[in-house]
């Protein structure tokens, strides 16, 4: 009997157990963590309590991997939300708000983390009936430098081989793969960290009354004032709620304290988010990450790669949480692993390999948009931009220019960060032409609100009197 071993049962796992499932005869997926039978939020996330985006070309390789059911209709009935980046967003860019359009596309998912594993893990294993979740930890390879044929589970005193035709690991940020291949023979792969020094701070407020379509609404971080980057925003998710995430990197770090958080809001270049909330209910306290770093690990450089291992996801390559790329990344991983199942058997030689080398090209388009951007903070470690870097930036803010005024631009731009298309797409004729042309709407000098989203916004906006509003959690 054939058998896949996946390590780590988040989102990256449970999309590679989907690509798995139609070619092996059995799939384990390992995580240390014991699952909420719900959606609840569990250890093993450090940012699952913050803002989380499914991009659109994220659902898009998740509906492939899992033929049976629409996960985009899973989700929403499980009740996350639908957002069109064209129509249901209000955005101020370092460039300047970006103007709505009537016609709504490029839509990507809003819900809590929780609910998203959650959702998507149980339509995997009812959809699929030969994956299966196990409570365990991995704690090494079993194999050589020429093939993995197994993992080892449990604990170092007293562990438990489970033999396996292949093994992926989407371990996460804490993954032990360069430590696992030292002991396999595998070493000199190159790893590279990126760190801002980001820290998010989160707070879940009840939508208010007559606030349920309001749109999506972002003040983006400015990497281009030699200032720490400062951002928030709000994002509907499931339960009438709304989640609103602050970031700032190192030196503009946001508070935990309630009545800081709601000024950090209001010191923004647009109060638009602190006006929002400062009338709205808190239900929970303000919850802060650290684990904020980009990492890559070259590992379809490695001179050496054994049959019979893969690794996707945040055991790749972690991202900066603010750009929202993460989990769409891991799941274009899987895509790409189920892709090379289509035309190879599991155990066939160099299928690891080109799996891995296909990941990484799904990587670089997500880790250019981050680390191009994170490299321009103050105080950043790691990061250093080249002169191609320093062009590519500029041609971006010209097109990011554009965008807030042309569809043309705002379009082929959504179209990279949502990663449906990689970054050739901003080199089309067309969309150099827009981007040489500019805005062909004005600018605006105010949010892009509907005179009912204004006159709500104004409803909520009680900071206007004496101070801002101290409240606590219900």
């Amino acid at each position: 009997m054939s058998r896949a071993v996946v390590i780590g049962a988040g989102l990256g796992g449970v999309m590679a157990a989907a690509a798995l499932s139609p070619v092996v005869d059995e799939v384990i997926v390992l995580d240390r963590d014991e699952l909420p039978d719900g959606p609840e939020h569990r250890k093993g996330l450090p940012q699952g309590r913050h803002a989380h985006l499914l991009m659109p070309g994220g659902l898009a390789a998740m509906e492939e991997l899992v033929p049976k059911i629409s996960i985009r209709e899973h989700l929403l009935a499980a009740g996350a939300r639908e957002i069109s980046l064209s129509s249901g967003m209000v955005a101020l860019s370092p460039e300047g708000w970006f103007h709505r359009w009537r016609h709504s596309s490029h839509h990507m998912i809003t819900a809590s983390r929780a609910l998203l594993d959650w959702a998507v893990r149980t339509a995997v294993v009812d959809n699929t009936g030969n994956v299966s979740i196990r409570t365990a930890q991995a704690v090494d390879l079993i194999g050589s430098a020429q093939r993995v044929h197994g993992v080892r589970i449990g604990t170092p005193t007293e562990p438990e081989e489970l033999d396996a035709d292949i093994v992926v690991d989407t371990g996460g940020r804490g993954s032990r793969i360069l430590t696992w291949l030292t002991t396999l023979g595998i070493t000199g792969i190159d790893e590279i960290r990126v760190d801002t020094g980001l820290v998010n701070a989160t707070r879940i407020y009840r939508t208010p009354p007559g606030a349920e379509d309001f749109p999506l609404t972002m003040v983006q971080a400015n990497p281009y004032l030699s200032r720490p980057g400062r951002s928030a925003l709000i994002v509907p998710i499931e339960g009438n709620r709304w989640m609103v995430s602050l970031g700032g990197t190192r030196g503009g770090e946001p508070p935990a304290d309630p009545d800081g958080f709601l000024r950090y809001t209001l010191d923004l270049p647009h109060p638009i988010v602190g006006q929002l909330i400062s009338g709205a209910e808190p239900l929970t306290d303000v919850v802060v990450s650290h684990s904020t770093s980009n990492s890559r690990r070259y590992l379809e450089k490695a001179r050496d790669w054994p049959d019979g291992l893969i690794v996707l996801g945040d055991a790749l390559a972690t991202l900066n949480p603010a750009y929202g790329q993460g989990m769409s990344v891991a799941a274009l991983g899987a895509q790409a692993l189920s892709r090379q199942l289509k035309h190879a058997d599991p155990a066939a030689p160099g299928l690891t390999r080109r799996v891995q080398r296909a990941a990484a090209t799904i990587v670089e388009t997500a880790w250019s948009i981050a680390v191009s951007q994170d490299s321009m903070y103050p105080e950043v470690r790691g990061g250093k931009r080249t002169a191609v870097d320093r062009v590519a930036g500029r041609y971006t803010r010209r097109l990011t220019k554009a965008a807030t005024g042309s569809y043309v631009a705002a379009s082929a731009l959504w179209d990279v960060t949502g990663l449906e298309a990689g970054p050739t797409r901003l080199l089309r004729p067309g969309t150099i032409l827009a981007a040489l042309g500019g805005p062909s709407l004005p600018p605006l000098s105010e949010p892009p609100l509907t005179p009912g989203e204004r006159a709500l916004l104004n409803t909520l906006d009680v900071t206007s009197g004496e101070g801002a509003p101290s409240s606590a959690p219900v």
